[in-house]
């Protein structure tokens, strides 16, 4: 891509992506920004997703060769070792294959100051702290239990998500299906439109559900027998006929 249009695109971003958070500060939705931007689904989604402009500028560049070795160069910079000869021979010791230039190019920057400031640390994605939200907290690991305990402080309407959706992990695991209606009647008193959703589609058939959530017995064993079936159907997709299907179900049975 020529330069002049690399510059171009650049600018473009940045702009994009000052808008999308500026939107998103005042909590607007992605719908709407979408509206007012006149911008895709996608890549509204994605300038949100960033949380820096450099993240979507990098991206699919060639990774540099020096990459690696800068955080070694970091903390020996901080260290109080300045000097980028020095610094080449130890990278170059731990196995560097680039040049010094390389090297005294990248340093120049912090000419003018004593210490290298430690790079703010990339947010979890939504689906990681979903993932830990949704894990029992014994089964969680310390670290995560932690920077999760950091997300729900800041967020009171995500906290009431999490005691909700582990109360009803808790309800479902230990079989206490008496504690439904309950259950359902504190997130409707709620303001969380996503579980207010939840609970609604579970009206539809309450009975079934507290029955699945009561009784020992489930439907899981059967689901496996259809999935293997499904399985045997897709590999003999326009190959063969039904009757060879029944056979194979017969005997891999």
């Amino acid at each position: 891509m020529p330069a002049q249009r690399t510059d171009r695109w650049a600018v473009r971003a940045r702009e994009r992506h000052a808008a999308v958070h500026a939107l998103l500060n005042d909590g607007l939705g992605i719908k709407e920004i979408c509206r007012r931007l006149e911008l895709a689904r996608g890549t509204v989604r994605r300038f949100a997703r960033a949380a820096t402009v450099e993240e979507l500028l990098t991206r699919g560049r060639r990774r540099s060769l020096l990459e690696e070795f800068k955080p070694y160069l970091h903390e020996r910079w901080n260290a109080g070792c300045t000097n980028a000869n020095t610094l080449f021979t130890e990278i170059t010791a731990r196995g560097y294959q680039g040049g010094p230039t390389l090297v005294r190019d990248y340093l120049h920057q912090f000419r003018t100051v004593t210490r290298i400031p430690q790079p703010p640390r990339k947010p979890p994605s939504v689906r990681r702290v979903a993932g830990w939200i949704m894990t029992k907290p014994a089964n969680l690991d310390p670290a995560d239990q932690t920077r999760l305990d950091a997300i729900l402080a800041a967020s009171p309407s995500l906290t009431a998500l999490a005691g909700y959706v582990r109360g009803f992990a808790r309800m479902m695991c230990s079989r206490h299906g008496q504690h439904l209606e309950q259950w359902m009647s504190a997130v409707e008193a709620d303001d969380l439109p996503a579980l207010r959703s939840f609970v609604k589609g579970l009206r539809r058939d309450q009975d079934a559900v507290t029955a699945g959530l009561t009784l020992p017995w489930n439907s899981g064993v059967v689901e496996g027998h259809v999935n293997r079936i499904k399985m045997l159907k897709r590999q003999m997709f326009g190959r063969a006929k039904p009757d060879l299907l029944r056979k194979r179900v017969l005997l891999t049975h």
